[in-house]
């Protein structure tokens, strides 16, 4: 395992999307390129085989709550590559709808997020993985819950204010 980290163009996205259940069914050129897999490898793999270690579980929890809802959400996330390297990515995750309004897959647009966002997401995911560890993902979401209390704001707000 190699461990070194990954960067891509400011104007570049990747982009893939899944099935209901996570399942990847498309990705983007940056997309495989980014991953270190080949397409086939990826198509119809769980999109968390490039689920980094060092990602809070509470993240992936608000994520899958949200887009099941029918709703969008923005995160940063922490991806490892087939060989072991890794990317940080701003997550833009939307359910899409078929012609009867129910949710038929789901789409996620990322691009390289900013230098000052990471100076704050990477201190904050390392506190929630220790929570994590020591408490479970409750514990987890209770940190992270009083964290935006303490900040007056919600999820959402947080997010988009870095």
């Amino acid at each position: 395992m190699s461990n070194q980290e990954l960067s891509f163009g400011d104007e570049e996205f990747i982009v893939s999307k899944t099935d209901l259940s996570g399942k990847i069914t498309y990705g983007n050129a940056l997309f495989i390129k980014m991953s270190g897999y080949e397409e086939k490898e990826l198509l119809h793999q769980p999109h968390n085989i490039l689920r980094h270690e060092e990602m809070p579980a509470i993240v992936f929890k608000l994520l899958w709550s949200r887009i099941k809802e029918g709703k969008e959400i923005f995160a940063y996330v922490k991806n490892k590559t087939k060989n072991g390297d890794f990317y940080w990515v701003f997550a833009h995750v939307t359910p899409s709808f078929d012609t009867n309004r129910k949710i038929s897959n789901y789409h996620s647009v990322r691009r390289k997020p900013t230098q000052n966002a990471l100076n704050i997401i990477k201190p904050l995911y390392t506190a929630l993985l220790q929570k994590e560890k020591n408490g479970g993902i409750a514990a987890s979401e209770a940190a992270l819950n009083q964290i935006l209390k303490d900040k007056g704001m919600s999820y959402d707000e947080f997010i988009l204010s870095i």
